[in-house]
């Protein structure tokens, strides 16, 4: 049942995301993704100048001279919101915590792409994939969408990637924008686990567009000095007690957070995934933007 306060919640977020579904849109939100999707149209006789990649040398082959493929862009994409819905979402020492951060977003890429007639669908994941809700179109199926990111409360605190990502390929055949909404909290020092990862990653954004977005807090970087603190981890539940008083390990905690970041971003960049980095403390405005427009020059 959809209470006052969820339904209050989710208006304010609509009208929170308005303005920047707009800006969003004077930044070419279509001409971002173009190409994603070819349908085959027709093959016609080769011409001097066509692509020779675009023979169809089975045609070729059976009439005795050069045919080609044409294809046409396909009116409508599918867009894919995978929100991660751990217990380390549910933390925040800026604005908000990371779950609501990630609830404002894919509001955003949701009407975003409702605007451009695209079709969106929700995936929730933990260790587990929780809900997904396949793509339609239309502003009350994305109202759906967001509500559901906003009322979810899983009661499972592991992240497991690879599962999210293996049932998304399975279950999401064509071609998808997918934006992936996480803090990529690192839940495993295995090698294997890792590279299981990484793998995957690559296969998802080679069958898909992948965009990861990093969902960050403050305090994920940096240490206040506050004396002694008890610490719990929110997806394993071990805890442990930190004197924050002391320069040396406020330095070695910000060096380890420094290294994972970079470990993270270089991931991302082997196998060319986009990434955005979201914080809890700042608008989210410019960073999506900034991509939006950066994306736009790059397809020029």
């Amino acid at each position: 049942m959809l209470t006052r306060d969820l339904l209050s919640s989710v208006r304010r977020i609509e009208i929170r995301t308005r303005r920047m579904v707009n800006e969003i849109f004077s930044g070419q939100y279509g001409s971002v993704f173009r190409g994603l999707g070819m349908e085959f149209a027709e093959v016609r006789e080769y011409v001097p100048g066509d692509d020779v990649r675009s023979i169809d040398w089975n045609v070729t082959a059976r009439v005795g001279h050069p045919y080609v493929k044409k294809f046409i862009a396909e009116r409508e994409m599918t867009v894919i919101l995978m929100v991660d819905a751990s217990g380390s979402m549910r933390f925040g020492t800026g604005r908000q915590w990371k779950a609501e951060l990630a609830a404002e977003v894919a509001a955003v890429l949701g009407f975003s792409a409702i605007r451009n007639n695209d079709k969106v669908g929700l995936c929730l994941f933990s260790d587990r994939v929780e809900k997904f809700i396949r793509p339609q179109k239309g502003r009350t199926h994305t109202l759906r969408l967001v509500r559901e990111v906003l009322e979810f409360q899983s009661k499972r605190r592991p992240t497991n990637f690879e599962e999210a990502l293996r049932y998304l390929n399975r279950v999401v055949r064509r071609k998808a924008v997918v934006f992936l909404l996480s803090d990529f909290a690192p839940s495993s020092d295995r090698r294997e686990a890792k590279s299981a990862l990484e793998k995957l990653l690559a296969i998802t954004n080679k069958r898909h567009d992948l965009i990861a977005l990093q969902v960050r807090d403050p305090r994920e970087e940096k240490w206040p000095n506050l004396g002694l603190l008890h610490l719990e981890d929110a997806e394993t539940g071990a805890s442990l007690y930190v004197d924050t008083s002391s320069k040396a390990d406020r330095a070695r905690f910000e060096n380890v957070s420094r290294a994972t970041q970079k470990s993270l971003e270089a991931l991302f960049a082997r196998h060319g995934i986009d990434h955005i980095l979201l914080r809890t403390d700042q608008s989210f405005v410019f960073p999506l933007i900034q991509f939006f427009k950066t994306r736009v020059k790059r397809f020029r």
